[in-house]
């Protein structure tokens, strides 16, 4: 926006101003150095008994809020301070978008309840599309503006959606498992309660809390975690986590490209247009389009994830976006960028997130659209790592995919996988007999994500 340029740009000898590569770059890559920052920081915050999951995410609300304050008061300072305190508040802005961004699906992961646990992983994708469809949206509707409120309303209303985050956030119970950890029974039995709307002496509550202790015990005798367990062999904590980074790349980088295909999809329009305002417009509403598309895509999969399992929303997905990025392009493709991933279930981005902005208008100048070809690609992979490493977990606890993983389950088996407590409890109540036949074989059909269901 010229208004924006004039604040944070530099003047040309003919009395224009502009934005040098150099402006450009710090302005934009500061922000996701505080994300990844911040993402490593939460971890030393959340587990401590002061703070916790739930005032952690309070916390780093607050300092994004911080963040905010500083980005949106730069556009009443000088040019010269101004340029300084964009950037830094971009940064402490991310420190806050890091954090909360790896500590609210670690929170939903531990606080909703197994059979709601897929349809909070989608909620928590369709939120993030819904924000940026309003971002593109206010951000255009403020572009008119002829003076510094043209960015320095969407800037600040950043504030806003912080403030959500760190008061609303209050009014929800801690994690169980953390209340627990910390020997606060009591607390974790009303967290439990509150969360699955059931009275506290319910039957689900003490199942619930007699779980978690056996889990706990067995956390307890392994020690205290260090970051290179995540790379260790013991209940392969090695794979967990090549797969919780390995699908969370393949979604992200194929829901990145788009965003740079404009230095493809617009090109023969540059050598036959002289105004680029309609150029920019078109490239916008491609843009937003295709975000708009993704909303919609993720409205479905609150309802399919759990009856279809997610590797099986995985393939869908990911066969999807294969077909629309290779043959139907953009707005296709975005459809199906949204179906669910389960890596908060299975354990960043920002090194991703520059590659991808680095190289892909570098690659589209020499090859122009076959680059979805290079995306089409990636994707394959993924739906083959899909079947020989992902997998089923929609309809266990974590507890029980902490088992499946200890007992080396094959993923292509996974999905009629019975942990062997479930075994035990069938012959407790009879739905096994004593010579290990079925007696009752419609209580052993598993649901995919049908909660406490059996696995057949």
């Amino acid at each position: 926006m010229p208004p924006f340029v004039r604040h944070f740009g530099e003047l040309r000898p003919d009395g224009t101003y502009y934005l040098s590569t150099s402006r450009e770059s710090i302005i934009t890559s500061l922000l996701a150095a505080g994300t990844f920052c911040g993402a490593l920081l939460q971890a030393f915050l959340a587990n401590t008994k002061t703070f916790g999951r739930k005032f952690s995410i309070s916390f780093w609300a607050q300092v994004f809020i911080v963040g905010c304050v500083i980005q949106t008061a730069a556009g009443g300072s000088s040019p010269s301070a101004a340029f300084g305190m964009l950037p830094a508040g971009r940064f402490i802005a991310g420190l806050g978008v890091g954090a909360l961004s790896a500590l609210i699906p670690l929170y939903n992961s531990e606080a909703a309840p197994k059979d709601l646990r897929g349809p909070m992983v989608v909620m928590y994708q369709l939120m993030i599309c819904a924000g940026i469809a309003w971002s593109y949206g206010l951000s255009w509707a403020t572009s008119g503006i002829p003076n510094r409120a043209c960015w320095m309303v969407p800037v600040g209303f950043q504030l806003f959606i912080g403030l959500v985050i760190a008061v609303g956030i209050l009014f929800l119970p801690e994690s169980p498992r953390l209340l627990l950890g910390r020997g606060n029974v009591e607390a974790a039995s009303r967290s439990i309660a509150t969360l699955n709307a059931v009275p506290i002496d319910h039957p689900l509550v003490h199942e619930e809390i007699a779980d978690l202790q056996a889990l706990l015990a067995v956390e307890e005798q392994a020690g205290k975690g260090r970051w290179i367990d995540l790379l260790g062999t013991k209940h392969q904590m090695w794979k967990r986590t090549l797969n919780a980074c390995t699908i969370q790349f393949v979604q992200q980088l194929n829901d990145k490209y788009p965003v740079h295909a404009r230095s493809f999809v617009h090109r023969p329009a540059l050598h036959h247009d002289t105004d680029m305002f309609p150029i920019l417009c078109r490239v916008f509403s491609v843009v937003l389009h295709a975000r708009m598309v993704t909303l919609v895509g993720c409205i479905p999969s609150l309802w399919l994830i759990e009856r279809l399992g997610r590797r099986k929303m995985l393939f869908i997905g990911g066969i999807g976006e294969i077909v629309c990025a290779v043959i139907a392009g953009l707005s296709g493709h975005f459809l199906l960028a949204a179906t669910g991933t389960p890596e908060s279930e299975l354990t960043g981005s920002n090194i991703r997130d520059f590659l991808v902005g680095f190289f892909s208008s570098k690659i589209a100048a020499d090859i122009g659209p076959l680059i979805l070809l290079i995306f089409g690609g990636v994707l394959i992979f993924g739906c083959v790592y899909i079947y020989f490493m992902l997998p089923e977990t929609s309809g266990l606890a974590l507890e029980e995919i902490d088992e499946m993983y200890t007992l080396k389950i094959q993923p292509w088996k996974s999905s009629s996988w019975i942990p062997p407590s479930r075994i035990e409890t069938a012959r407790r109540d009879g739905i096994i007999n004593e010579k290990d036949e079925v007696v009752h074989s419609e209580l052993l059909t598993r649901k995919v994500g049908g909660g406490a269901g059996m696995a057949h």
